[in-house]
């Protein structure tokens, strides 16, 4: 039907099927940017003629967008109801809509919509959703690389090992075979010849960019005199945008390796396809857990950097804030990269405490102290004088009444 539409949501994606102007009317009325899904890509396994022929028919009026999902947008999704399935994981459901309305998406059923519900298909769409997934993060990625300065490939020829040297061979090699993809719509025995040994040449790399940055921590957990860490600190700020640069080209070349996967085991062990998918994620999670690891830990002793520099702002104006500018350019290169790979990060940037400001907090605090003193003096001083001008009073009472019996013994002499 015209009206309806099948949404697939897998994590934080979404899959919207069906005629060109329904799924264009739903994306519109939920405000969703997206990309085609490619027609291409709805094919069956090879030899199956029959499937091939129904994916054909379902899919010939049809039209499929991917949306990557924010938190607003997935809460909004899930009020339609979409029904999870034990077998793909995938939530799945269709929507019918009236095309009168804009908001007139209502109604959530089961078992119907462009694709019939087969699991083969979902699972077909559910790798190309995983695909185009890690295609965004790609691109995502690509954009992170050009805003450095540097080109990233100077900083790997300028490097001497020998694994940062083949990566960047292994980077032409996984290029090209995407490219090849994108014409030929498939990954043949020959594409896949080429690049099926450089995942082992990536990880090199990955694991040589982690010794580096941990290197940078250990070498600021090492430092204790203040000019020592300044030095420390100004090395860190200069070096570990550099091994997060090569980390996110590694994870870029992993996920377009995984993308090339995806498309072989469904040309050669299609029946495999979800299970695929599914250990693809795990370990592209698992690289992500090892990467938090290992830059939460320079961030936080960079942060730990910043305060104890901060706490000495007053014996060493110069050296402490020099610390917090290098320890928070290390803090916000690392926030961007996760924020690019997709890495939840809690971590803070230290502000600078200025010598001015430190001086004042000490004075305010000596102060503030005095101010306590000054008011247990005022309070002492006050009893003392009271206690003194009763003393005055008594003496001057007592020396008026001395004075008084002298000048009257003065006049009984007087008159005697």
């Amino acid at each position: 039907m015209d009206d309806e539409i099948q949404l697939i949501r897998d994590g934080e994606s979404l899959a919207v099927v069906g005629s060109p102007p329904t799924v264009e009317r739903f994306l519109v009325s939920e405000g969703l940017p997206s990309r085609g899904l490619g027609r291409r890509r709805f094919r069956s396994a090879p030899g199956n003629a029959a499937g091939a022929a129904q994916a054909d028919s379902d899919m010939a009026a049809g039209s499929g967008r991917w949306v990557k999902l924010t938190e607003e947008s997935a809460r909004r999704i899930d009020e339609f109801g979409l029904r999870e399935s034990a077998t793909t994981g995938l939530s799945t459901g269709v929507l019918k809509g009236d095309k009168s309305q804009i908001k007139g998406f209502v109604e959530c059923t089961k078992g119907a919509g462009p694709l019939k519900g087969s699991p083969a298909q979902l699972a077909n769409v559910a790798a190309v959703m995983a695909q185009l997934a890690m295609q965004q993060a790609m691109d995502e990625i690509t954009d992170y690389l050009a805003t450095i300065d540097e080109k990233v490939d100077d900083v790997l020829r300028a490097q001497e090992d020998d694994a940062l040297s083949k990566m960047v061979g292994a980077e032409f090699v996984i290029e090209e075979a995407m490219s090849i993809r994108d014409e030929v719509g498939r990954v043949s025995d020959i594409t896949w010849s080429k690049v099926q040994a450089t995942p082992q040449t990536i990880a090199r790399a990955q694991v040589y960019a982690l010794r580096r940055l941990d290197a940078l921590a250990e070498k600021m957990e090492r430092k204790a005199k203040i000019g020592e860490l300044a030095a420390a600190a100004e090395e860190a700020g200069s070096q570990a945008w550099q091994w997060l640069a090569v980390l996110a080209r590694c994870f870029h070349l992993q996920d377009a390796i995984a993308v090339l996967e995806l498309d072989r085991v469904l040309d050669a062990a299609p029946e495999e396809l979800d299970r695929h998918r599914g250990g693809i994620r795990i370990a592209r999670q698992k690289r992500l857990d090892l990467i938090s690891r290992s830059t939460e830990r320079l961030v936080a002793r960079m942060n730990a950097a910043a305060d104890e520099a901060n706490a000495k702002v007053l014996l060493h104006p110069t050296k402490s804030p020099a610390v917090v500018r290098s320890s928070n350019q290390v803090v916000a290169g690392v926030q961007d990269f996760h924020v690019r790979l997709g890495i939840e990060s809690g971590r803070r940037s230290s502000d600078t405490r200025r010598w001015t400001a430190a001086a004042a907090e000490v004075r305010d605090k000596v102060l503030e102290r005095g101010a306590k003193g000054v008011g247990v003096a005022r309070s002492l001083g006050n009893e003392s004088l009271g206690r003194a001008g009763s003393v005055k009073d008594k003496l001057v009472g007592g020396i008026a009444e001395r004075a008084r019996r002298r000048h009257g013994d003065q006049e009984e002499v007087a008159e005697g």
